[in-house]
């Protein structure tokens, strides 16, 4: 399940900042661990509570290092830094194996650590050190990018574990640890609490998969590189969810910390042991949460669901089943979705084949489809936008944007799939109610309404659907760098 060039491209740098400060190699900096109070666990430290659960956890922690071709290495330079690998000159980059460092944990005797994806995706070697100071050399058992899930296995018996928890019984402000192996400091304990969970919104950006699952705990127990693959656990000493990711504005920790939660990680885990990949059931619609004008476009009076905005190709088994761009998902078999994550993760449960009841809310009416799941592919490709457009701009009116016609030029330039019309936008007024919903090359295909679609194949014809509309318009929107559709729910101005 799955703009413009701003849009799009803050994001992606935000991306590429949070992702690669969950993994950058720890040989970097002689930077220390910002010291500060931990207020809030001051009594359980007091008590000896946290000096437990870290001497319980720790001996299952282990510390990863993996190796990369100058190849990869390079490209993981160009992504950091933003830029083409051609425009790295050449001194400047890797003239040999790259090494970075992450964590991880045993999860079985006999061997079997969880990690990150991105700890050891395309490593050409993976190594594993633990407390004890024994080395071994590990094998990638399998690895998801749509949840940033690994599981690696090194040869042996009698290895300490670490237990798994259930983070659905954890709640906002309850104390836990991490630990891992930041900035080369190995086997770090920090603490803090759990400050959110179901996160996801912007932490979409970490993931290049169109089918990624978006649901992250977040705590400012302290996280730097390095610590990614490290767990997160509760004062029961139990897993509650891996450590991956840190949002910062320099690249170590200066903000919080992100962790996938361990009963999604385990979902994972007993997949790839199962089959050797994620078998992921997906609906084949692009979704997004529910803003106001979403809901009020649906007749809803709960901001609640998940937005259904366009379908994967044909073959989409939602739109075989009936549902429609501009739908909102209520429930799946009777369970209430309030938000995009929800609906991943309760997808995640489901394999390929099964069919589910999935209730919608359409316009001021509800409906219900079966819809047989389809099975996501099991790699993707990095999708790359063209450039901006440039057109005679022609007024969008009460949305204020411009907008100019999709000629074969337009379409060619930014690589729209063939026979596709509609109107592209070229510019959004900074004060108009399209800001932050419409982006420059964006392309409005059709206006929704009554549960059909109305074809935008010129400027007049979205002028004409405007006319005489209130309240909220809403469009079907492909998004040249997505490569997919969404619905964008707009509130019209007088």
């Amino acid at each position: 399940m799955s703009s413009s060039s701003g849009w799009m491209g803050a994001r992606r740098r935000t991306a590429l900042l949070l992702a690669m400060a969950a993994f950058v190699s720890a040989c970097t900096a002689d930077s220390k661990e910002p010291a500060r109070a931990q207020t809030v666990t001051q009594q359980a430290a007091q008590s000896g509570t946290l000096a437990a659960v870290a001497r319980r956890v720790t001996p299952a922690v282990v510390s990863i290092e993996s190796e990369f071709s100058p190849e990869v290495a390079a490209q993981m330079q160009s992504q950091e830094q933003g830029i083409p690998p051609e425009m790295i000159p050449p001194q400047m980059r890797p003239q040999g194996p790259a090494r970075a460092t992450g964590s991880g944990f045993l999860v079985s005797s006999d061997g079997y650590i969880l990690t990150n994806n991105h700890v050891v995706a395309n490593a050409e070697k993976v190594n594993v050190t633990l407390l004890d100071r024994r080395i071994f050399p590990a094998k990638v058992v399998g690895h998801d990018p749509g949840t940033d899930v690994a599981l690696i296995k090194i040869d042996g018996s009698g290895f300490p574990t670490a237990p798994l928890g259930a983070d659905s019984s954890v709640q906002v402000g309850d104390p836990v640890l991490a630990i891992g192996n930041p900035l080369g400091l190995d086997f770090t304990v920090t603490s803090g609490i759990v400050s959110a969970k179901e996160r996801s919104g912007n932490l979409r950006a970490l993931f290049q998969s169109d089918y990624a699952v978006v649901d992250f705990i977040q705590t400012d127990a302290v996280i730097n590189p390095g610590n990614s693959g490290g767990p997160l656990v509760d004062m029961n000493g139990s897993v509650i969810g891996i450590n991956s990711a840190i949002a910062s504005p320099t690249g170590v920790y200066a903000g919080y910390g992100f962790a996938i939660p361990i009963s999604i990680a385990r979902t994972v885990m007993e997949e790839i042991r199962k089959y050797g990949h994620v078998r992921r059931a997906i609906l084949g619609v692009s979704i997004q949460d529910v803003g106001p004008a979403d809901a009020q476009a649906a007749g809803m009076k709960e901001i609640r669901g998940a937005l259904v905005g366009g379908y994967s190709g044909n073959d989409s088994p939602a739109k075989q089943a009936g549902l429609q761009p501009g739908d909102i998902i209520l429930a799946v078999n009777g369970k209430p979705i309030d938000r995009v994550s929800t609906l991943q993760r309760l997808l995640l449960g489901y394999q390929p084949g099964e069919t589910i009841t999935v209730d919608v809310m359409r316009f001021g009416q509800k409906h219900t489809a079966k819809v047989k799941l389809g099975e996501a592919p099991t790699s993707q490709e990095t999708r790359v936008a063209g450039g901006p457009s440039s057109g005679e701009n022609a007024p969008g009116g009460r949305l204020g944007i411009q907008v100019t016609p999709v000629t074969p030029e337009v379409a060619g330039e930014l690589g729209l799939p063939t026979g596709m019309t509609g109107i592209a936008v070229v510019a959004v007024d900074p004060a108009g109610p399209s800001r932050g919903l419409l982006f420059p090359r964006d392309i409005i295909t059709a206006t929704l309404g009554g549960g059909q679609q109305h074809p935008v194949r010129a400027v007049n014809d979205l002028r004409s659907a405007l006319q005489s509309r209130t309240g909220v318009a809403s469009l079907l929107v492909y998004s040249p760098q997505a490569k997919g559709t969404r619905v964008v729910n707009v509130p019209l101005e007088r």
